[in-house]
């Protein structure tokens, strides 16, 4: 480091702070600014991830919430009457990524690409948005897995595709190993089984779950050995 540069743990917490309030209001005026007629469609080249935390000065909190509300300009206020639907979303999902790797912790980015941009009507960018979960969840499945849940019931009911809302289950079941994520999100695979008439995968699938022990609540256990045995009886062949 030459003589002119200083660490940033060395400039005063005063200066830091002015700093940080100084963008702060840069980023909102621009979010508060009432866009023009086109706004939906023209966000801007995303920031990189390094530069937003360049800008944040040890606040990547901070800047990723300022991000985020600037994105969210972009829509909220336009002449827009399809609300998202005119957004750029391959910029939009750049956007989001650079925030997410800002600020690895935030549950904003993912909460707004899986409640607020996937849930439109144009089928092939809620498959966009969807893709961006997947990849966030495969990054920090523990972390992450109800935004992929969420992914799977979009998936499931909106899209209507089926398979992609098994293999989005399916790594919630194998990848998210923390033992607080709730059965019905691990047991989600096995409903949508069923909803394929794969009825065998879907009893192989719970006579698995019950044989490995990894199910240790009562409740539980019974639940499943009753799905088991009505399994059981539907591909049991007619006599």
């Amino acid at each position: 480091m030459s003589g002119s540069q200083r660490p940033l743990q060395s400039v005063p917490g005063w200066i830091r702070a002015a700093l940080l309030a100084g963008l702060a209001a840069q980023l909102g005026a621009q979010a508060l600014r009432p866009p023009p007629a086109a706004a939906a469609e023209d966000l801007p080249p995303a920031p990189r991830a390094q530069a937003l935390r360049a800008a944040s000065l040890g606040e990547p909190a901070a800047i990723s919430r300022l991000a985020m509300l600037y994105l969210q300009a972009y829509d909220l206020g336009a002449a827009n009457a399809l609300p998202y639907q005119r957004l750029d979303y391959a910029r939009l999902v750049q956007w989001l990524r650079a925030i997410l790797d800002t600020d690895p912790r935030s549950e904003y980015p993912l909460f707004a690409a899986a409640r607020v941009y996937a849930e439109v009507a144009d089928p092939a960018k809620c498959r966009e948005m969807l893709a961006f979960i997947h990849q966030a969840f495969l990054e920090d499945p523990n972390r992450r897995w109800p935004w992929l849940a969420h992914a799977a019931l979009l998936a499931k009911h909106r899209l209507q595709d089926l398979p992609l809302a098994r293999r989005y289950a399916a790594d919630i079941e194998r990848l998210a190993t923390d033992p607080g994520i709730p059965l019905w999100a691990k047991q989600m695979e096995i409903f949508i089984l069923e909803d394929l008439n794969e009825l065998e995968a879907a009893k192989i699938m719970i006579g698995g779950l019950l044989a490995t022990g990894r199910i240790s609540d009562p409740q539980e256990r019974r639940f499943l050995q009753g799905r088991l045995e009505e399994l059981q009886r539907r591909v049991a062949p007619e006599h």
